[in-house]
């Protein structure tokens, strides 16, 4: 399996490269996904380097008639901290292979297993319809469902470790994804690389 190095510039390979391991998904005619086990390698360094470098915020969102609190901690780059060398080679290796610009890069933290995220779709994929997201889990794996809005099959990945996972297509319009809760989980970051600077 090829790895990008943590802090190697030579982990900026031409796209196709880097990526032998990725399986591509196809979820329906118009959405699909990728996944790569293990895409980043010494991904642990990279986690401590986000835990201690990055100014972790909660997010209070309204919900019926009151205010309440997002259950995980969330940040963007650079907005809330530098972006670590790793973290470069990751993001310029997947314009590379995407061919895309992932202008928003935001990070969420999930604590343990009461930290999560509901089922949904990213808001870019109201206003764009072939649309690329792709996901960097550090840390240890959270259940990441997969399920389509009109109902039917749903997939289950276990993400962490350095896995990579791209959504693509019109996945974020057909497609709801989300991280549930769990009785007990070890601490895991996501790194998310859209396209454009307004999602959530």
């Amino acid at each position: 399996m090829t790895q990008l190095g943590l802090f190697d510039d030579r982990a900026v390979r031409p796209a196709g490269e880097g990526f032998a391991a990725l399986a591509r998904i196809r979820l329906d005619a118009r959405a699909w996904v990728e996944h790569h086990p293990g895409w980043l390698a010494r991904h642990e360094a990279l986690f401590d380097a986000l835990r201690k470098g990055i100014d972790w915020r909660t997010e209070r969102r309204a919900m019926y008639d009151a205010f309440v609190e997002v259950p995980r901690l969330t940040a963007t780059i650079p907005d809330d901290g530098p972006c670590p060398p790793a973290l470069g080679c990751a993001h310029r290796a997947l314009e590379r292979r995407y061919r895309r610009r992932f202008e928003s890069v935001r990070l969420a933290w999930y604590r343990d297993g009461r930290d999560s995220v509901a089922m949904h779709g990213d808001r870019i994929g109201r206003r764009i319809a072939d649309t690329i997201v792709a996901i960097l889990s550090l840390g240890a794996p959270r259940r990441f469902l997969l399920k389509p809005a009109a109902g039917g099959r749903s997939h289950r990945f276990d993400l962490g470790g350095g896995d990579l996972l791209v959504m693509g297509g019109a996945c974020q319009r057909t497609w709801r994804h989300g991280i549930p809760k769990v009785r007990s989980a070890g601490p895991r970051i996501s790194i998310q690389f859209r396209e454009g600077r307004d999602d959530d």
